[in-house]
């Protein structure tokens, strides 16, 4: 079991421990600072997916910077019963944890999002078939961010504004 900090908001520096599961990568430090640099640290009033949720340490990281709500959707067992734990240690009914398959999420959820955050298995194609799932998620002006083991130009209708690149992992913001 490891843990892992949140780099900004109201629950800065405090830790979350992050399940032994297969192929489970939380976005490094480095790089969370950078995408709430190009989002902004307020995210007062966003509803936030976190979509292939892991850790969950991008959705307690928007929760953090005051988003209304963050639903974190994770399909496996061992990563969503940590995720759980550690949603209930902050005792913030804006984090809503979810275990569910990501793209069965996707096409059945009647809600709609500010920014989807998308950090799937690598290799597995998840980034291409969540496509045809963002536009009934947008709220007008969705941003998307992606991580993926290449470098992405677009994810249907929305392009890549920002990117970066930190070892292996190439990170991205989209815009409509």
């Amino acid at each position: 079991m490891s843990k892992i900090r949140i780099t900004g908001g109201e629950w800065r520096s405090r830790l979350i421990q992050v399940a032994d599961a297969p192929g489970l990568r939380p976005t490094p430090d480095r790089v969370r600072e950078t995408l709430f640099n190009w989002l902004g640290q307020d995210l007062t009033g966003w509803h936030c997916l976190d979509l292939f949720a892991g850790s969950g340490i991008l959705g307690f990281e928007c929760a953090s910077r005051g988003a209304a709500e963050v639903v974190l959707v994770e399909r496996d067992q061992g990563a969503f019963a940590r995720l759980r734990q550690n949603a209930a240690l902050f005792a913030c009914d804006r984090l809503r944890p979810v275990r569910a398959d990501a793209l069965e999420f996707a096409a059945q959820s009647a809600a709609t999002f500010d920014l989807v955050l998308l950090d799937p298995p690598y290799r597995q194609g998840w980034l291409e078939r969540v496509v045809p799932h963002l536009p009934r998620l947008a709220r007008p002006g969705m941003r998307v961010y992606a991580e993926a083991e290449h470098r992405i130009d677009a994810l249907g209708e929305w392009r890549t504004v920002k990117r970066g690149q930190a070892g292996q992992v190439f990170y991205h913001l989209l815009e409509r």
